[in-house]
C-alpha cells in the first residue's frame, strides 16, 4: 500500500506539471499574439493584403518588424483599389522599387503616435522625409486627404491607424 500511495501522488503531480506547462504555453502564445509586430498585425487583420504585398516588394518587411516604435497610417485594400487603374501594378514592378519605397515610407512616422496625440498635431514628419498634414474635423482625424477609419491598433513595435486612402508624396 505504501508503494501505491507514493505512485499516485507522483502520477497526479506529473499530470499537474504537464497541465501547468500546457497552460503556460497557452498564456505565452496568447501573450505573443497580443504583441505581434506591425507586419504580423497587418497580415492578421486581413484588410491589408495589397499593403503587405507592397511592403514585401519594397523590401521593408524586416524594417517594419524592427524595434521601432513606428506609427503606420495603413491604407486598406479598398483604398489601393480606388487608385487609378494600373497604379498598384506599376508600383509593384521591380524597376519602380524606389518609388514604391517612397510611397510606403510616406505612410510611416517614427515613434508611437496615438490618435489622441495626432488630434493635437497639425503635421508629422514621415520616414520618407516629407511631412503629412493632420487635421481634425467633426471628431475625425484626417491625414492629408485620407480619413482615419480605425485608430490605435497597437502592435509590439508601434501603432497602426487604418486610413481610407493612399498617401502620395509630392
Amino acid at each position: 500500500m505504501n508503494v501505491m500511495t507514493s505512485r499516485i501522488p507522483h502520477f497526479i503531480g506529473a499530470g499537474l506539471v504537464g497541465l501547468g506547462l500546457s497552460l503556460s504555453a497557452t498564456v505565452q502564445a496568447d501573450d505573443h499574439a497580443m504583441k505581434a509586430d506591425i507586419v504580423d498585425t497587418a497580415v492578421e487583420a486581413g484588410q491589408f493584403e495589397t499593403l503587405v504585398a507592397a511592403v514585401k516588394a519594397a523590401g521593408l518587411v524586416e524594417t517594419l518588424k524592427g524595434e521601432g516604435p513606428f506609427t503606420v497610417f495603413a491604407p486598406t485594400d479598398e483604398a489601393f483599389a480606388a487608385l487609378p487603374e494600373g497604379t498598384v501594378d506599376e508600383l509593384l514592378k521591380p524597376e519602380n522599387r524606389d518609388t514604391l519605397t517612397a510611397v510606403l515610407t510616406y505612410h510611416v512616422v517614427p515613434g508611437r503616435i496615438m490618435a489622441e496625440d495626432a488630434m493635437a498635431a497639425d503635421s508629422a514628419s514621415t520616414v520618407q522625409g516629407q511631412d503629412i498634414s493632420i487635421t481634425t474635423m467633426d471628431g475625425q482625424v484626417m491625414v492629408n486627404d485620407a480619413t482615419v477609419i480605425q485608430p490605435d491598433i497597437e502592435a509590439s513595435n508601434g501603432v497602426i491607424h487604418v486610413i481610407d486612402g493612399v498617401l502620395m508624396p509630392e
